[in-house]
């Protein structure tokens, strides 16, 4: 049985699937919670990744994020790291327009509805900014020839956040990977991206490797939900049954 003092990403749920299905609850603690014994990585960054996957905008669990959150601060995380754990989270939504705006400008020339030329000229200094330091993504190219003025405001507050130095390079880029391989994000470019990033700032294979393995465990948010949810609605109906 795994280490009963290695709570990983379960609630009390766990103890009632104990009581259900002990060999299956055995064999699924045991694989969950490895990332957590396994010390590939250090306890802090894993519950610090744990914060990312709860929290991030495509996943938005509160029991989830308050578990880890406990955790890192007990784990010796500060306020700025944890912090910065939830702006990144926040920032991640940017998303929605690497994988929208491509598609909107193509089908805005099939229809022959060429975008409004308002922001051309416009003054882009944090964009700018990112270029000049090679930090720039091709992926960002449309969005930013659609609306060069939003796009340029979305990096002023990027920009304070990744050059802040209050974690590493590598953690930075583990981080990420979490959130775009995550089941609830599964973004593909940005996956590939972050696992060159964080190679190249001097991360391991079974480092990434443990990254991509929390990101399985945070699958028992499913038994999270539903086993306490299912438990009472089982004594709902046996209270109904033996009062007829």
């Amino acid at each position: 049985m795994a280490d009963a003092t290695v709570r990983g990403p379960w609630e009390d749920a766990l103890e009632q699937l104990r009581e259900w299905d002990p060999a299956w609850a055995a064999a699924c603690e045991r694989m969950t919670t490895n990332p957590w014994r396994s010390g590939v990585l250090p306890r802090k960054l894993v519950e610090l990744i744990g914060v990312m996957l709860n929290a991030q905008c495509t996943s938005l669990n509160p029991e989830g994020t308050r578990r880890h959150i406990r955790a890192a601060l007990e784990a010796g995380a500060s306020r700025e790291e944890i912090l910065f754990v939830l702006k990144a989270a926040s920032l991640g939504a940017i998303h929605s327009c690497s994988l929208g705006a491509p598609m909107l400008l193509e089908e805005a020339r099939a229809a022959g509805v060429p975008p409004a030329s308002e922001g051309d000229g416009a003054a882009t200094p944090f964009c700018d900014r990112m270029r000049a330091i090679g930090q720039w993504n091709a992926a960002w190219d449309p969005f930013y020839a659609l609306d060069p003025t939003w796009t340029d405001q979305f990096f002023a507050t990027a920009i304070p956040v990744y050059a802040s130095g209050v974690l590493s390079a590598k953690e930075v880029e583990l981080l990420s990977v979490a959130f775009d391989a995550s089941y609830t994000h599964l973004y593909a470019p940005g996956t590939r991206r972050h696992i060159e990033g964080a190679l190249a700032a001097g991360a391991t294979v079974e480092e990434v490797m443990e990254v991509l393995k929390l990101c399985v465990a945070q699958g028992v948010q499913s038994c999270n939900l539903g086993v306490p949810i299912l438990a009472e609605e089982l004594a709902r109906r046996a209270q109904a049954s033996t009062s007829t």
